[in-house]
């Protein structure tokens, strides 16, 4: 056991001397890709924002159909159960606050950035690396173009105002079908007073706390599968493995992003 000591203690050393570098590299990172994105706003118009547009319908529209199944299944199942019981107990009166503490607050940003991670972010990763393995970034580099400009910049805008939408079609549909669920139930709660619930228990901080999560989540995402495919040169056998490295990187930053936007809310 003493002998294990020191190399468990090695290992956790590394592994986190490991997350320090690569925190620092997606510092940095973010930092090149925003100075580029200023500095070339104008450049390549024709070019950058089709590509925009085209990652917000990979990242937005495409995944739509899936959000509001998934926002509409937990609406039945979460928010409808936790209406019908708050009625149980006499306490319907609490359902708005408990809908926006639970739903508007923590899980729509965080079901819509799991979802983008889940379908676009491992697709970066794969794209980028396989592109980074095959030289076709040299290539870029070779004629002139830069691929942070080219590559980055429109993966992180599209899956920062995709993030942000679905965030907001995710809240909207399983508040709705939440309440479905508990007229089905035909708990003594009105619409009209669900909502009047609602928008009592809103605040005018959590819908700019809620923009700035959304929109965080969605870079954070971007910025992490980018950096992953082309920070360092891969062969085609090691795209999996930084794949599967930038979703772990992911999960953990959404969670930290999400703590951190927790303790605002409890200063505001």
């Amino acid at each position: 056991m003493a002998a294990l000591r020191p190399i468990s203690m090695e290992r956790a050393g590394s592994a986190i001397m490991e997350w320090t570098e690569d925190v620092r590299g997606m510092g940095a990172f973010l930092l090149i890709t925003l100075s580029v994105a200023l500095a070339k706003f104008d450049t390549a118009r024709k070019v950058i924002r089709p590509a925009i547009r085209a990652h917000i319908v990979r990242a937005g529209a495409s995944l739509l159909p899936m959000v509001l199944f998934l926002s509409g299944a937990l609406g039945l199942v979460i928010i409808g159960q936790t209406v019908f019981l708050l009625s149980r107990y006499g306490a319907e009166n609490y359902a708005g606050t408990v809908m926006v503490s639970v739903v508007v607050r923590e899980l729509g940003p965080i079901m819509a950035a799991l979802l983008v991670m889940a379908r676009v972010g491992a697709a970066n990763v794969v794209e980028l690396g396989t592109a980074r393995a095959l030289g076709e970034v040299e290539a870029l580099e070779a004629l002139g173009m830069d691929p942070i400009h080219y590559l980055v910049v429109p993966r992180v805008v599209g899956l920062a105002l995709a993030s942000f939408s679905l965030t907001i079609y995710f809240i909207l549909f399983a508040l709705l079908s939440g309440y479905l669920f508990a007229f089905i139930e035909q708990v003594p709660l009105t619409p009209g007073k669900y909502f009047s619930q609602l928008a009592a228990a809103l605040l005018w901080q959590d819908f700019v706390l809620l923009a700035l999560k959304a929109v965080c989540f969605g870079m954070l995402i971007a910025i992490v599968t980018c950096y992953e495919g082309l920070a360092t040169p891969l062969r085609l056998d090691e795209v999996s493995r930084a794949t599967t490295s930038a979703i772990a990187k992911c999960v953990v930053g959404i969670v930290l992003f999400d703590a951190v936007f927790m303790l605002v809310y409890l200063v505001i």
